[in-house]
């Protein structure tokens, strides 16, 4: 089984354009996460997919593999369809950019499902508190017994009907893992309803019957969207990293 990990690396973000470019212990955001991921040596290659020239030779200038999306993309998952429609391959990882410290434990989780031959999407959640649930920019997820995902959703699920405590909440970490054939039928795909009222593009699966299989990790990362976020993953790095 060929397993790959892409990154997708979009320079002109909305909320913080340039933000793969900011330096975290002298080294650009994108780079670091990259050369995190490859030192892993959990995938047969790992490659940055950018629109930005930028990008693209931060990457191959320091050893890296970066290709260049042909057209302009809405999400991170139709700019990963697009590098490997021609790619032999059978799982792709979708690691996002902006999280320099993502560690090996849950890539390794959402790489084991994959080990079921019924797997056709898998994605990570960890468990959150009541008060972390009512936020609608955490997402939630409910899964059923085996683990495959029910919905998603900004809202609280499940809601506390009784008003008794529940201690069972999840928050959808948004890294994914897809069989090449669940992606390129994905890309095909117009918006479904759901996903449309909550933004939230993996319902589009759920909307068109593929299940996606969920892994348990207790992982906390930062994922950089905001200047804010940017000096919290500056400060980590030099209390955990330098120190």
């Amino acid at each position: 089984m060929k397993k790959i990990a892409l990154i997708p690396a979009r320079y002109a973000a909305t909320r913080f354009p340039a933000k793969l470019m900011q330096l975290i212990g002298g080294k650009p955001v994108i780079r670091y996460t990259y050369e995190q991921v490859a030192s892993m040596n959990l995938f047969d290659e790992v490659i940055v997919v950018t629109d930005s020239d930028i990008i693209f030779n931060e990457i191959s200038s320091h050893g890296g593999k970066a290709v260049m999306s042909k057209k302009e993309h809405e999400s991170g998952s139709d700019r990963i369809a697009e590098a490997i429609a021609e790619m032999d391959v059978d799982v792709i990882i979708n690691v996002q950019g902006d999280e320099p410290f993502i560690q090996q434990e849950p890539l390794e989780k959402l790489l084991r499902l994959f080990d079921d031959p019924t797997v056709e999407v898998g994605s990570l959640m960890r468990t959150i508190s009541a008060g972390e649930a009512a936020d609608p920019n955490m997402v939630k997820v409910v899964t059923d017994q085996a683990g495959n995902a029910l919905y998603f959703s900004r809202s609280v699920i499940p809601f506390p009907r009784s008003g008794e405590n529940f201690s069972g909440y999840h928050l959808h970490v948004g890294v994914y893992g897809y069989r090449k054939p669940a992606l390129m039928a994905f890309t095909g795909w117009s918006p479904t309803p759901a996903e449309r009222t909550e933004k939230l593009e993996q319902l589009r699966y759920l909307e068109h019957g593929i299940r996606i299989r969920m892994a348990s990790t207790s992982h906390i990362t930062i994922a950089i969207d905001t200047p804010e976020d940017l000096e919290r993953a500056r400060d980590w790095y030099s209390k955990n990293v330098v120190a």
